[in-house]
């Protein structure tokens, strides 16, 4: 009996080891594109910047995070950023960013929605601010692709039936 449970503790190990290796926020500066690609699979969307390639790695819209790598023109790893955060959702400029902006630094997002008197689309963020708030960033961005307004709110919680509190 002690051979079976040793075989499925070492199972587990491994289990939990190799599920550890897919988490973006663990990739160091130094990795190649292919080694992180080979642990993390594709990325959900690639995008250039002027000195190499960015790999994001959302988890919306079920989750609150977005993973951005920044690659070196060798296909390096220098950076790697969670975007969804207090300080980089703060340096969204209304009236001066875009949509490829918002895409280049937050991915798609969770939701695409219209509202009344607003042109345009409101993208909705998932995202958990400190002590692990849960919250909602919407993006105006008008028919031109311009930021027009940002606006927070906490997300609506539901009890143990699925009702919204």
């Amino acid at each position: 009996m002690t051979m079976r449970l040793q075989a499925l503790a070492v199972a587990l190990l491994a289990g939990l080891l190799t599920g550890c290796s897919s988490f973006p926020e663990r990739v160091v500066p130094g990795e190649t594109r292919a080694e992180v690609e080979r642990r993390l699979g594709a990325p959900t969307a690639v995008h250039a910047l002027a000195e190499g390639t960015r790999l994001q790695y959302s988890r919306q819209p079920a989750g609150q995070q977005v993973f951005n790598l920044d690659l070196d023109a060798q296909g390096r790893v220098v950076r790697v950023q969670q975007s969804l955060e207090a300080a980089n959702l703060a340096r969204i400029e209304t009236d001066r960013w875009t949509r490829e902006d918002v895409l280049r630094e937050f991915g798609r997002p969770a939701l695409v929605d219209r509202v009344a008197r607003f042109e345009g689309d409101v993208w909705t963020y998932r995202y958990l601010e400190a002590f692990s708030l849960a919250r909602l960033m919407h993006i105006h961005i008008d028919p031109q692709g311009t930021v027009r307004r940002v606006v927070h709110t906490d997300e609506p919680l539901l009890d143990d039936l699925g009702n919204r509190f």
